[in-house]
C-alpha cells in the first residue's frame, strides 16, 4: 500500500522568506554588529573620517555616527534599530551617537556568547535590564555638579565635543562662540537653565576659514534688500514683520472687467497704485524703517518703500521670521490694518553683507535676544558642513549639561569607573542574570577599548592600567590618547554631560533587549513578485 502523501500547507503569501530560531537571532545580531563596526573607527579624538557617495554623486565627509548611518541607508531591519538609537541619541542630546551605537553592537555581541554557552534570552534580557538601572545609579553617584557660571567648565564641554572633529584645529573660538551663545538663549524655569537649540540658527557659507566664524547676536537672513534704492545700513532699526503679501490680492473667483473707454485704464491701473500707497503708508505710519515679509512684495510698494528710505526683505521662511520675533521682540502681524509701534522689534543695526559671492541680511546688537546666529565659514562646502555639525554637537552638550546640571568625566573614565563597580555588583546577585550584568559590565569596557584602538595604541595595556587606576580611587582616570597615558580627565579638561552617558546606555540597552527577543523574522515577498504567476509544478504539462 502506498505511504499517504501529506499536503504542505501555506499560510503565508508566496515569495515570502522565514527564518526562525537561532538562524533568526545570529542573523540580527550580525547585522547589528556590522553597523557598530562600520562607525566604530570614528571614534574619539584619533577617530577617523567616512566618505559616503549618494546615488547621485552627492559626497559627505564626517565622523559623526548619525549622519554616517542616515547616508548610508541601511536596508536590514535589525540594523535599522540601532540607526534608530543614533536618531534618538541626536534628538535627546545632539551628541554620543557613535558610543550609543558600538554599546549596542557591544551588548550584542556579548549576548551572542552567552546564547551558545545555552542562557536563555530572556535571562539575559532580564541581567541586562537590572545592569542598566543599576548603571544609571551609579552615573548619578558619580556626576559632579554645573552651574551657568561656570564658564570655564562650559568651554571645556563644548571642546571636547569638538575635538575629532574638523573643526578641531579653531575648537578654542568656537568653544567660545557656542557658549556664549547658549547662555544668550537660556531661559530659567523651576530653577532649571533650559537651552532651546532652535534657538541657535547656524547658517553656512563657503569661504574664508573656519577662524572667521563669528556670533551674530541676532540673526542672520540669506536674503538680499529687495530694491537698491534702499539704504545699505539701518541703524536703530524699527522691524515689522508681516506674513501677508504686500501686493495686490488676485481676487479668488474668475472676474472680467469690461472696459469701454480707454480712461477706465488709468483709473484701474490708478486704482491698483493707490491700494499698494495705503499699504505702505501704514507700515511708515507705524514708525517702521525696517520691514521683513514673509510673502512676496509689489515691484510699486517697493519703490514707495525705497522712497522713504525703509530697509525691506521678501520671502523669509517662517522659521527665520519667528527667529526674528525671539530676537528683536517684534509682534509677527498678518493684517497690516493692526500694525502699531508697540508690535515693531527693535535692533542696533540692520545692514547688508556681502559674505562669499552672495549679499546676506544681518540684524545684530538686538537687546537681551532670545535667538542668535552662528555664521560657520571654511574653505570647502565639506569643511563647511564638518564644522556646522561639530558646532551642533557642542551646543547640544552645553545644553545637555545646564538641563540636568550634571557632568562627568570623558576619556573612557566613566565607562571603566562604571564596568568596576557593575561588576561589583553582579557578584552580589546569584542566577544566571549575574552572567549577563558581568557581560553589560564587559560590554561598557569597549568604548575605552575602541579610543585606545583608534589612537593605535595597546588596547590591553591600556586597559590594565586604566582599571589599575581606578582600583587606587582615581575614579577620572582616562585615556590621553595623544599621549599614551593614564592621566586625570578632570584636570585635562575633558569633560561631558551626564546625560550623553545616561542616555546612549538606556538606549543601548533597550535596544539590545529586543533584538535578543526576537526568535522569528518573517518578510514578506516584494511587491513586484505578488503580481507574478506561480511558477509551474515539477511534472507539469510540456507541449
Amino acid at each position: 500500500m502506498m505511504a499517504k502523501e501529506v499536503q504542505p500547507i501555506f499560510i503565508l503569501p508566496e515569495g515570502t522568506q522565514r527564518t526562525s530560531g537561532r538562524n533568526a537571532q545570529r542573523n540580527n545580531i550580525l547585522a547589528a554588529k556590522l553597523v557598530a563596526e562600520t562607525v566604530r573607527t570614528t571614534l574619539g579624538p584619533k577617530g577617523m573620517d567616512k566618505m559616503i557617495v549618494d546615488s547621485l554623486g552627492d559626497v559627505t565627509v564626517t565622523n559623526d555616527g548619525v549622519t554616517i548611518l542616515e547616508e548610508m541607508q541601511i536596508e536590514h531591519p535589525a540594523a535599522k534599530m540601532l540607526v534608530e538609537v543614533a536618531k534618538t541619541q541626536e534628538a535627546e542630546v545632539g551628541d554620543g551617537t557613535t558610543t550609543a551605537v558600538v554599546l549596542a553592537g557591544e551588548l550584542l555581541k556579548n549576548a551572542e556568547s552567552l546564547l551558545e554557552k545555552e542562557v536563555h534570552p530572556t535571562v539575559i534580557a532580564k541581567g541586562y535590564r537590572w545592569a542598566e538601572a543599576k548603571s544609571q545609579e551609579i552615573l548619578a553617584a558619580m556626576a559632579e555638579s554645573v552651574t551657568p557660571q561656570d564658564i570655564a567648565v562650559l568651554k571645556m564641554i563644548a571642546m571636547t565635543a569638538m575635538t575629532g572633529k574638523g573643526a578641531e584645529n579653531a575648537k578654542d573660538k568656537l568653544s567660545d562662540i557656542a557658549v556664549r551663545a547658549a547662555k544668550l538663549v537660556m531661559d530659567t524655569i523651576d530653577k532649571n537653565s533650559i537651552v532651546d537649540r532652535d534657538n541657535i540658527k547656524i547658517e553656512k557659507k563657503v569661504g574664508s576659514s573656519v577662524y572667521d566664524t563669528e556670533l551674530v547676536e541676532g540673526i542672520v537672513l540669506d536674503k538680499e534688500r529687495v530694491n537698491p534704492g534702499m539704504p545699505r545700513s539701518v541703524k536703530a532699526a524699527k522691524i515689522a514683520l508681516v506674513d501677508s503679501a504686500i501686493e495686490i490680492k488676485n481676487t479668488e473667483i474668475d472676474a472680467k472687467i469690461q472696459i469701454t473707454d480707454p480712461a477706465q485704464i488709468q483709473a484701474f491701473l490708478d486704482q491698483e497704485e493707490k491700494m499698494l500707497r495705503d499699504k505702505v503708508q501704514k507700515i511708515l505710519k507705524s514708525g517702521a524703517n525696517v520691514v521683513v515679509c514673509q510673502k512676496g512684495i509689489d515691484d510699486i510698494a517697493q519703490h514707495f518703500l525705497a522712497k522713504a528710505g525703509v530697509y525691506a526683505v521678501r520671502r523669509a521662511k517662517q522659521s527665520d521670521m519667528e527667529a526674528l520675533s525671539r530676537a528683536t521682540g517684534a509682534v509677527i502681524i498678518t493684517n497690516l490694518d493692526e500694525l502699531s509701534e508697540a508690535d515693531l522689534g527693535k535692533a542696533g543695526v540692520v545692514e547688508e553683507v556681502k559674505v562669499g559671492d552672495e549679499e546676506m541680511t544681518y540684524i545684530r546688537d538686538c537687546d537681551n535676544p532670545k535667538s542668535v546666529t552662528i555664521l560657520v565659514r571654511g574653505g570647502t562646502e565639506h569643511v563647511v558642513d564638518e564644522v556646522k555639525r561639530a558646532m551642533e554637537d557642542a551646543i547640544g552638550d552645553i545644553a545637555a549639561a545646564l538641563r540636568g546640571g550634571k557632568i562627568v568625566g570623558g576619556a573612557g573614565a566613566s565607562e571603566i569607573e562604571l564596568s568596576r563597580q557593575l561588576k561589583s555588583y553582579a557578584e552580589s546577585l546569584s542566577g544566571r542574570e549575574q552572567l549577563a550584568v558581568e557581560a553589560f559590565a564587559d560590554a561598557i569596557e569597549v568604548i575605552p577599548r575602541t579610543l585606545a584602538e583608534n589612537a593605535g595604541l595597546d588596547p590591553i595595556d591600556i586597559l590594565t592600567e586604566l582599571k589599575s587606576a581606578h582600583d587606587r580611587r582615581q575614579k577620572w582616570a582616562g585615556i590621553n590618547v595623544f599621549s599614551g597615558k593614564i592621566v586625570d580627565s578632570w584636570k585635562e579638561g575633558v569633560i561631558e554631560p551626564l546625560k550623553i552617558k545616561t542616555q546612549a546606555i538606556s538606549s543601548a540597552a533597550d535596544v539590545a533587549v529586543m533584538i535578543l527577543r526576537i526568535d522569528d523574522v518573517i518578510a514578506g515577498g516584494s511587491k513586484q513578485d505578488s503580481g507574478r504567476m506561480p511558477p509551474m509544478p515539477q511534472g507539469g504539462m510540456e507541449m
